[in-house]
């Protein structure tokens, strides 16, 4: 199996510290606002990442942070006149609630950050003890110019990172070093060898990590604007601090979520949390959307592309169904032919997830397998043992993907398809100009409670 690794910029052999134990962290949510489906996005792959590392025969410590503590809550809890650790601990509840709907349920561990002080402040003081942090009258800082290769994960120089720096504090030695501890005299904060205040961002993952993996582990993930400077930072506070290298044997990003061809932001609002999906959308259909695309590249969301998810998945369903439904009745002997097609698509699939997780091209291969079989059940028929073996990979693919195949339709049901079938000739007919007769039909279906916008 082949991991495309950041930090190398091209994929390698995947090979854990321990031969059957994986340490798996990603980064996780600042909780002073509700996920949105970009979260979503990075949650879900990692999610299927892990369970392929289960199907592998990997035991797999899945850890994410849990951000409870910093500016963004503070200054949300001040908007809504709430109590910052209620507002977190709110938010935090939505999240998991979130993750649980997206079928995102692998995480063994939530680490709070302020559970976690303790462990932040040793931490600090080791980095001051070996000279790779200083105090000033505002904080504690990470002095980037003792570090050596500052910036390797993202490939930039401090020369270069500096030259952009704006509101620089002027008690730092360089523009670019970046605090640990934050000085505070205002709630909430916390007691430390430098005086009360709170940590800074970058310093409560590799406390935790440390904590509970030692210096070094498997994989980081996390989406790609966390690359620099949080991973840059992290990078630079426990190797320093541990005098060991690397930190991480493989760095792992996903590409970024667009929302129709743009970047998704409340500014040109185009900004969809998970909740607000999930009241109109099966959660289903969008992680079967999320997966077809691979997790490193970026990924276009629509309403056009969430139809075509929701058929593709419908299909795949379809014919499990199908599946069952024979399996009650087979008496057939095509066996090698039924057999030969299950061999070599299995081996097509794992071969597709073996090289970085590849699910569009899995997924590719199963709508083949499906192809084939449908027009093989035409003349051919499977034993009953072969339909299971069918119906077995089916659920293997399925728990590694983490989509419920066994969803059926409701009993008949088609009508999703026929106005599927109207509002496709609707749309030649309004590409024909034939306007009278499109308004006449979205008139009718509006007179039926099915809102049409063009």
């Amino acid at each position: 199996m082949k991991i495309y690794n950041t930090m190398s910029r091209k994929k390698e052999q995947f090979k854990p510290m321990n031969d059957q134990r994986v340490k798996l962290f990603v980064c996780g949510p600042t909780v002073y606002d509700d996920a949105h489906i970009g979260h979503g996005r990075t949650y879900i792959s990692f999610d299927m990442i892990k369970r392929y590392l289960e199907y592998k025969g990997y035991s797999v410590f899945y850890l994410q942070n849990v951000t409870d503590i910093d500016d963004k809550i503070i200054n949300r809890s001040a908007e809504v006149d709430a109590d910052p650790e209620v507002l977190a601990r709110k938010f935090e509840k939505r999240y998991q609630e979130d993750m649980e709907a997206l079928g995102v349920n692998g995480v063994n561990l939530f680490a709070r950050a302020t559970d976690h002080v303790p462990e932040i402040i040793s931490q600090i003081e080791t980095l001051i003890e070996k000279g790779f942090a200083y105090e000033t009258s505002t904080g504690v800082y990470f002095d980037e110019a003792k570090f050596e290769n500052f910036g390797k994960l993202s490939r930039r120089n401090l020369e270069d990172l500096n030259v952009h720096r704006v509101n620089i504090d002027q008690t730092k030695k360089n523009p670019g070093d970046f605090a640990l501890w934050k000085k505070r005299d205002e709630e909430p904060l916390w007691d430390s060898p430098w005086g009360t205040g709170r940590p800074g961002w970058h310093i409560e993952d590799t406390a935790i990590t440390e904590e509970y993996f030692g210096p070094q582990y498997d994989i980081h993930g996390g989406g790609l604007d966390l690359i620099f400077p949080h991973h840059e930072a992290e990078i630079a506070q426990m190797e320093a601090a541990s005098g060991k290298s690397p930190m991480v044997r493989y760095w792992m990003h996903t590409g970024f979520l667009n929302v129709s061809g743009e970047k998704m932001s409340k500014s040109l609002g185009n900004f969809i949390t998970i909740r607000d999906l999930l009241e109109d959308h099966d959660p289903q259909v969008f992680r079967f959307f999320v997966l077809s695309t691979h997790y490193r590249s970026p990924i276009d969301f629509s309403e056009k592309t969430l139809d075509q998810a929701a058929k593709s998945l419908k299909r795949i369903q379809k014919t499990v169904e199908k599946l069952n439904e024979l399996l009650d009745s087979s008496a057939g002997n095509d066996d090698d032919y039924f057999s030969g097609l299950l061999k070599d698509y299995r081996i097509k699939f794992l071969e597709s997830m073996d090289n970085d997780f590849n699910t569009p091209e899995a997924l590719a291969h199963i709508f083949n397998f499906v192809k084939e079989l449908n027009k093989a059940f035409e003349d051919k028929t499977p034993s009953e043992k072969v339909l299971k073996d069918i119906i077995s990979f089916f659920n293997e693919f399925g728990e590694i993907m983490g989509f419920d195949l066994a969803v059926k339709s409701n009993d008949g049901d088609i009508s999703g398809e026929l106005l599927d079938i109207i509002k496709d000739v609707r749309q030649k007919l309004r590409e024909k100009k034939e306007w009278a007769l499109s308004d006449d039909i979205r008139g009718r279906l509006n007179d039926l409670g099915i809102d049409v916008e063009d």
